[in-house]
């Protein structure tokens, strides 16, 4: 597996790196199972000072980690210092209250003694992460884990390799001790031979559909607990009430953050037919204003895809839809620069026949839909085989809340940007996955209570 950096915006190789060997997998196993052993034997609280020197080198090399992932995948710079930031944040909030959640959790009973259920580290586990957000992907398993005394071994994505190398040495540089996380520039049948070894006990990935079916086949072979953090096809659900000047404002941003490449932005606008047009028309007057260019350049506010495959990919997914009878509103023009550019797209008229009505389309394209009453929104949001996240826009928040209950995901929001913070659990359902990560329910995820 080819591991290398191409810059998405200049299309030219930054580094190329070696593939993992058997002697380093092993070593990064036996390390890891020795460090587990050395952990169960130290409270946790011992671990927190740690995670916040982690915490602190992060904030401290903001800049130059923002650069490597920006220069990895493409985003831009003040998104990837954002991310950064993120990561800081999540690790500090498990340093300060890892150890108070993991307290033994009394239970009541009058058929016996005193009974407490206890939160124990299992052992080693196998991460496998993907590009679009290089260091919060790792961050979301190792900050919690780490507090818990699981090692944790990385195989991340092929295109941020050296976002991978630069998060493990700023957790060595925090002093942590070898083994609690190991970067291996791993293939996926080696995966597969990690997963399988007794000594790992459980598998985190976040990724596709078909990447998450295929590792959670071999964990299930192999008896390893896992959770599969995978994409979404998110609703936005615009209610016959709602402002619709702050809901255009909260829309674009969603949509284009990160290039439209989040699995829990959403993708899907089911808007009311009072509101339908205007919305149309002021979404796209927001999305005429973007400026493609240069990712580290501040007046830059689109940012290109993170590689000519995952260009080519939404394109001929446009290219697929509007065959089968959607129409572009806007955009789907090409960009006259170099890098993996698509122009920010809206589509209507997507039908459920339509080859690509369940597909998520990750990158700057919105589907947009017209509805003409809550359950209408209700049943198209939930026509999907995917289900993580979602936001409702109503000017009665109690009225957007009793929508976002009725919706089939992991997550939503009502009358909010999409927020990712260490307390919020973190996952789907359907298509998109099982298991939760952050909040206490990530902290307990790969625990044996």
């Amino acid at each position: 597996m080819a591991y290398k950096t191409v810059n998405p915006y200049t299309n030219e190789l930054v580094k190329a790196y070696p593939d993992a060997t058997a002697a380093e997998i092993e070593t990064a196993i036996a390390t890891g199972d020795q460090l587990y052993h050395q952990w169960r034997d130290e409270p946790v609280a011992s671990r927190a000072a740690t995670l916040h020197k982690i915490a602190a080198l992060l904030r401290e090399n903001k800049d130059e980690l923002a650069r490597i992932a920006t220069v990895d995948m493409g985003k831009l710079y003040t998104e990837s210092q954002g991310e950064v930031e993120l990561c800081a944040i999540i690790a500090d909030y498990y340093a300060d209250h890892g150890a108070e959640l993991l307290q033994p959790t009394p239970i009541s009973s009058r058929n016996t003694g005193d009974a407490e259920i206890l939160h124990q580290a299992t052992g080693v586990l196998m991460m496998v992460e993907p590009w679009n957000f290089p260091y919060y992907q790792i961050m979301r398993v190792l900050a919690p884990n780490f507090m818990v005394g699981n090692p944790m071994i990385l195989k991340h994505a092929s295109n941020t390799p050296g976002s991978a190398a630069a998060f493990e040495k700023a957790v060595q540089d925090a002093g942590a001790p070898a083994g609690s996380l190991t970067n291996l520039f791993a293939s996926y049948d080696q995966v597969s031979q990690i997963i399988a070894d007794p000594r790992v006990q459980g598998v985190a990935l976040t990724g596709s559909k078909r990447g998450g079916q295929s590792v959670a086949e071999v964990a299930g072979k192999n008896l390893k607990k896992n959770s599969m953090e995978l994409g979404g096809s998110d609703a936005f659900v615009v209610l016959s009430d709602a402002d619709l000047d702050k809901a255009v404002d909260l829309a674009w941003r969603v949509r284009i953050y990160n290039a439209g490449q989040v699995c829990t932005s959403d993708k899907r606008f089911i808007v009311a037919d009072n509101l339908y047009d205007e919305f149309l028309k002021k979404l796209k007057a927001s999305f005429e204003k973007l400026v493609p260019g240069d990712p580290m350049d501040p007046k830059t506010t689109i940012a290109p895809m993170n590689s000519q495959r995952a260009k080519e990919k939404l394109q001929g997914q446009i290219d697929k839809a509007v065959a089968g009878g959607a129409k572009v509103y806007y955009g789907n023009q090409p960009i006259d620069l170099p890098g993996q550019f698509i122009q920010p797209t809206i589509l209507t008229d997507i039908v459920p026949d339509n080859p690509e009505f369940y597909d998520e389309m990750f990158g700057p394209v919105a589907q947009v839909f017209k509805v003409s009453s809550d359950e209408e929104a209700i049943q198209l949001a939930n026509n999907s085989e995917l289900g993580l996240g979602g936001i409702v826009v109503s000017n009665d928040a109690q009225h957007g809340r009793t929508v976002a209950e009725k919706i089939e995901t992991g997550m939503v929001f009502v009358n909010s940007f999409l927020v990712s913070l260490p307390e919020l659990p973190f996952g789907g359902v359907k298509g998109s996955g099982y298991g939760r990560e952050m909040s206490q329910l990530g902290l307990t995820a790969f625990t044996n209570e």
